[in-house]
């Protein structure tokens, strides 16, 4: 009899913010998963990545200002996101192994408490955009579209995962326009680097649930390549780095800005090599690597553009 696979835990009670928070709050610090910060820094990063773009045109205390605005905004809208995806989710979620104790689905909140927290999330994130220009605050709110319908890409495609690509980094083009106005070709390009990325490393992810995702009738990637999912996640790296390695053409960065690429192309070689997508703990922990990436692509801009322009 085949032995079932050891699930990664969903939430992280070793994480300094459950630690520090009153034990009657934590549900609603998973529901936002601020316990699993991983996806701020997936989110983030893509928009910081569109903000430096213009680092050379705005004052340096200026762009300072946006990067906090930004970093507030990917803490509220990523716990917004969360927190409706498993509004929508509670029913599936109560399926599958690692996600039935998640507040909703185990019922520890109502829906009304999440209606109530979903609201003052939503609120606080418009306030933010407010402070932004107007191309800026129209590209935030078409991102509702996307936050608004990915949930529901799961139970009517196999890849979900293309349209948390355009969805997570959607804030390449809020940075871009944030610091430029407009949307650039150079912004079209990092938008489409986040794009594989985030198909790579989401189908590893995905790959934590597959058994339960099969009987629950839950639709992913994972399912989708199956055991091919290694072959495909190499081929989605491989074109984010050739597409990062266009970027100096167009913004015309010296040729030490390819030391980036060379790292990403690193990183992704050895989460490759490493995966072992049979075992849920090997997929959250490649997953989690992909902090880097973004840090990786965010410094090489910034720098370039800072010391080069």
């Amino acid at each position: 009899m085949a032995q079932r696979h050891i699930k990664a835990p969903d939430s992280n009670q070793q994480n300094i913010i459950s630690q520090i928070t009153p034990s009657r709050l934590i549900p609603y610090v998973q529901l936002m998963r601020l316990d699993r910060p991983i996806g701020i820094w997936l989110l983030l990063f893509p928009s910081w990545w569109g903000l430096v773009l213009g680092a050379a045109d705005v004052a340096p205390l200026l762009l300072a200002i946006k990067m906090i605005l930004f970093a507030c905004g990917a803490i509220i809208i990523r716990s917004a996101g969360c927190l409706y995806n498993d509004m929508i989710d509670k029913d599936l979620d109560a399926k599958v192994a690692r996600t039935k104790n998640r507040p909703l689905a185990s019922k520890t909140v109502s829906m009304r408490q999440a209606y109530i927290l979903l609201f003052t999330l939503l609120s606080l994130g418009f306030v933010i955009l407010l402070t932004l220009n107007k191309a800026t605050i129209l590209m935030g709110v078409l991102s509702l579209f996307f936050i608004g319908t990915y949930p529901l890409m799961k139970r009517i495609t196999y890849w979900p995962q293309a349209f948390l690509g355009l969805t997570m980094n959607w804030g390449v083009l809020m940075g871009v326009t944030a610091t430029k106005g407009t949307i650039t070709f150079s912004g079209i390009l990092l938008y489409s680097i986040g794009f594989f990325w985030t198909l790579g490393y989401d189908t590893i992810y995905a790959h934590q649930d597959k058994d339960d995702d099969l009987f629950a009738g839950i639709k992913s990637t994972a399912l989708a390549l199956g055991n091919h999912s290694k072959l495909w996640v190499s081929l989605f790296y491989f074109l984010s780095v050739s597409i990062l390695c266009l970027l100096p053409i167009f913004e015309g960065f010296p040729l030490v800005f390819f030391i980036v690429p060379a790292l990403v192309s690193a990183l992704f070689l050895y989460q490759i090599l490493s995966l072992d997508i049979n075992s849920p703990k090997s997929c959250l922990r490649i997953f989690n690597l992909n902090k880097w990436v973004g840090i990786l692509i965010f410094c090489g801009i910034f720098l370039t553009k800072i010391l080069y322009s």
